[in-house]
């Protein structure tokens, strides 16, 4: 009997945790684990048929050099590697590293090899890069940073009202257990669920206020919410006075709104919207969840900030049920910020503090000479470890959090909250992200300071960002492009290089999106095999550039490398050393790690060193809501007995553990309260009447969403169309009376006419639909070899639909969801 093996879902952010059986390379049966700290158990249908991504045609076993008549060649590794390195450097020579673009860094399941593409991009100075959080969080996580800091979560486990606006948790999920949950909710009478959706979702099925709006009106929807529990006095005003600031200017706003008027604006009854405001502020806990269904569409940054005044006018801040902030293992994008400790202040801390830089700074040379030489015998071992542990000792507590602070400001790349801007076009740059709307413009220009290069990392901007063909075009425009991924990808048919990875069951992997309060978990994921022969993990890809532009000396390495032999305490205090006195290796830690501590661990856990790293800075960054979920260690012991824990739990392991209060602690601000005033915004929705909010015309009369969320759609990473159990082709879902018009019945063909271009499909009449409204599924329109080896493709490519000219006014998230459409009938 094949043993199952514990490995997670990579199709979501939600990461749940699975079982598989293994043979012959192929993932046999899939379950979900019911040992994993998170998702216990749960899965949804999709992850069952995994083996579609594992195995197929579609995998890629060589590295491939573009011919100059577009077609590609295979070479061997060195070729490819030595060649890749040497164009970058030209590149960076010649133009500087901050004209090399990085894209990507893993996708829903595969962050760490992205997180050792940070020392790439490090080595060759890049300063600019981006990823799909740049067309669909910025907004929202923009908002929120200037309100308290960083990410909101919602408790839609405790919440007795859930809000979802633009969200359907029943096929996107990102909410734990989402279907067990939103049943939980839609059964107890106690209980509501508010849908703000055009469609009649899944969940907005099981919901007891549907607002099914007109599309792209959302601003005028939530908004009048807000309006009405600030007109009928619904506030909790007591609260607001105590943990909030800048009320005052949005009640001002909020006093002005006619709720009337929004009302007409989005197609919503009145009555309906104020008993909604009703039921938000009656309740003694409210969750919200936006998602893309506002993200993609008109005015992403003004409802990102109208939603959040639906649970902060009403107080459910920092409560059971309710929204709070949350703890990282490492933040995805942004800045990184340590909370402070609740036991008050370290020993003479200012002291030690300068003494130990002093000492790092001025004698790293020879503390590191000095524990690297100490590794030859057991007796000098012992004793350099126990050297190196009184220093830690007495050291780090006080020099811990500047320093993290200084790694991973430069890890980041984002030393400030500030907002920075593009090199081009100026524009709005979120936690370092470049809007993926202006990439290509960034690109096809003749500014001097214009894009050259791209590396390309686990993703497919060619087909997942607006205007495909223009975005392949600014890629043949480059001096050298590179992808690394497991398949041929629209994205690879355009670069100059291919480097196939091994896949995400093939080596040491692991997800970022600890996105949970108060218990937030973490799950390294081990190869359930070997890499498939020709491919290599991104870490080493990686690390075999950084080691052909020679940045670092050999004798460095094996210093580095000798001190890691005697411990992990001699190590640490090399290393923080080493990147104290040279603080121009701090960018380059990920590789440092890997080619020191990781050639220490055994069983091919090389990867494994940067989690190390990742467990010290979670350690130092959250000390008390780790003590609390039993790592109860001081100062460089707690990072090393959570490190153990993500090595040794192949389940996951719950890292944090707080209580509701302890939300307040992770506000940014000074004060630790809200900040309710963003002027910007404030003075923008002044002029709401003055805002379209209706983009159709004669020549295109319907609202097309590009990129529903269905039972078999998920994201490209499944290329095989046979992993659909149904809606194989992604039918156009179009409503009863707008087919009726049309003449067209389910499984009719349709023409799907935008401004940008044209697609055929199949049509499903479908109830859930208003008039004016049609939708196409995400995760289509990908090439894939058929039978004869000849590219297929199946279902719409749904970029070919769209442009980049209808964006965000102020960070440029793509109107995807609020496509301008004509649908003409093929007989």
């Amino acid at each position: 009997m094949t043993e199952w093996a514990k490995t997670a879902c990579i199709l979501c952010e939600c990461n749940c945790g699975l079982e598989m059986q293994v043979a012959d390379r192929r993932l046999l049966k899939i379950r979900g684990d019911k040992d994993h700290p998170g998702s216990a158990g749960y899965t949804c249908e999709k992850p069952l048929r995994l083996d579609r991504y594992q195995n197929g045609p579609h995998r890629l076993d060589s590295p491939l050099r573009r011919r100059p008549d577009g077609t590609y060649e295979e070479i061997d590794w060195d070729t490819a590697l030595d060649e890749i390195a040497g164009k970058l450097a030209a590149v960076r020579d010649t133009h500087g590293g901050d004209k090399i673009f990085y894209y990507g860094g893993g996708g829903q399941g595969n962050h760490l090899g992205g997180a050792y593409g940070r020392a790439l991009m490090a080595a060759l100075g890049v300063k600019y890069f981006s990823n799909a959080l740049a067309q669909e969080k910025t907004s929202e996580a923009w908002v929120t940073h200037e309100m308290c800091g960083t990410h909101v979560t919602g408790d839609f486990e405790n919440a007795e009202v859930a809000v979802f606006i633009g969200k359907n948790p029943w096929q996107s999920h990102g909410v734990a257990r989402a279907r067990p949950t939103l049943r939980e909710l839609a059964r107890d009478p106690k209980r509501s669920i508010i849908v703000i959706d055009p469609r009649r979702s899944e969940t907005a099925e099981l919901a007891d206020f549907h607002l099914q709006l007109k599309p792209g009106t959302d601003l005028w929807c939530v908004s009048a919410i807000a309006a009405t529990l600030v007109q009928e006095n619904l506030i909790a005003r007591d609260w607001l006075d105590e943990h909030a600031v800048g009320v005052e200017d949005v009640l001002a706003f909020l006093r002005r709104v006619d709720i009337t008027d929004h009302a007409g604006r989005c197609d919503v009854p009145e009555d309906l919207i104020r008993a909604a405001a009703r039921r938000i502020a009656a309740a003694e806990s409210v969750s919200t969840y936006e998602d893309l269904g506002v993200q993609h569409s008109s005015n992403s940054t003004l409802v990102a900030y109208m939603h959040k005044m639906l649970w902060l006018l009403t107080g459910n801040f920092g409560k059971p049920g309710g929204v709070n902030l949350h703890s990282w293992v490492v933040p995805i994008a942004g800045r990184w910020h340590a909370v402070p400790r609740q036991d008050g202040p370290v020993w003479a801390e200012g002291a030690r503090r300068v003494i130990g830089t002093k000492m790092m700074r001025h004698s790293a040379k020879l503390l590191r000479r000095l524990l690297s030489g100490s590794s030859g015998r057991a007796w000098s071992r012992a004793m350099a470890d126990r050297a190196a542990d009184a220093a830690l000792r007495v050291f780090f507590e006080p020099l811990s959090v500047p320093l993290a602070q200084r790694l991973t400001d430069r890890l980041t790349f984002v030393d400030s909250d500030e907002l920075g801007t593009t090199p081009v076009t100026g524009a709005a740059a979120i936690g370092g992200l470049i809007p993926c709307n202006s990439i290509v413009e960034e690109i096809l220009t003749d500014h001097p300071d214009r894009l050259r290069a791209m590396w390309i990392d686990a993703s497919n901007p060619v087909h997942s960002l607006p205007g495909t063909a223009r975005f392949a075009e600014a890629m043949r425009s480059l001096a050298v492009s590179v992808v690394v991924d497991v398949a041929f990808t629209e994205t690879a048919r355009q670069a100059d290089y291919v480097l196939p990875a091994a896949s995400q069951f093939e080596k040491y992997e692991a997800s970022f999106f600890t996105l949970h309060f108060p218990h937030n978990t973490f799950q390294v994921r081990r190869p359930l095999m070997d890499p498939l022969p020709g491919t290599r993990p991104e870490p080493e890809i990686y690390a075999a550039i950084v080691d052909r532009l020679g940045l670092v000396d050999q004798r460095l390495i094996d210093d580095l490398t000798a001190a890691a032999t005697v411990s992990h305490r001699a190590f640490a205090l090399a290393l923080f050393s080493t990147v104290e006195h040279q603080p121009e290796l701090a960018g380059l830690l990920p590789y440092l790690l890997y080619r020191t501590l990781g050639t220490t661990m055994p069983d091919g856990e090389r990867p494994m060193a940067l989690v190390w790293g990742m467990a010290q800075v979670c350690a130092i960054g959250y000390p008390d809501a780790v003590g609390r979920a039993g790592f109860t260690a001081r100062g460089f012991a707690k990072g090393e007995q959570l490190f153990e824990a993500f090595r040794d739990n192949r389940e996951g392991v719950l890292f944090s553990d707080d209580s509701y209060e302890d939300a307040w602690s992770y506000v940014r601000h000074p004060d630790r309260k809200i900040h309710a005033s963003i002027p910007l915004l404030l003075d923008e929705l002044k002029r709401l009447n003055e805002i379209e909010s209706d983009h159709t015309s004669a020549e295109f009369p319907f609202v097309l969403s590009a990129g529903e969320r269905r039972a078999f759609t998920a994201n490209v990473i499944i290329r095989n169309p046979e992993w659909r159990r149904r809606d194989a082709e992604g039918a156009l879902r179009i409503g009863e009376d707008d087919a009726a018009d049309l003449g067209v019945t389910t499984g009719d063909r349709v023409r799907v006419v935008t401004e940008a271009g044209a697609a055929e499909t199949v049509v499903e009449v479908n109830a859930m639909m208003r008039p004016g409204h049609v939708s196409l599924p995400n995760g289509l329109g990908v090439t894939y070899p058929g039978e004869d080896g000849t590219a297929t493709v199946v279902g719409v490519p749904l970029n070919t639909l769209t442009t980049n000219s209808r964006r965000d006014k102020f960070f440029g998230n793509p109107n995807h969801k609020n496509v301008p459409a004509r649908i003409e009938v093929l007989r």
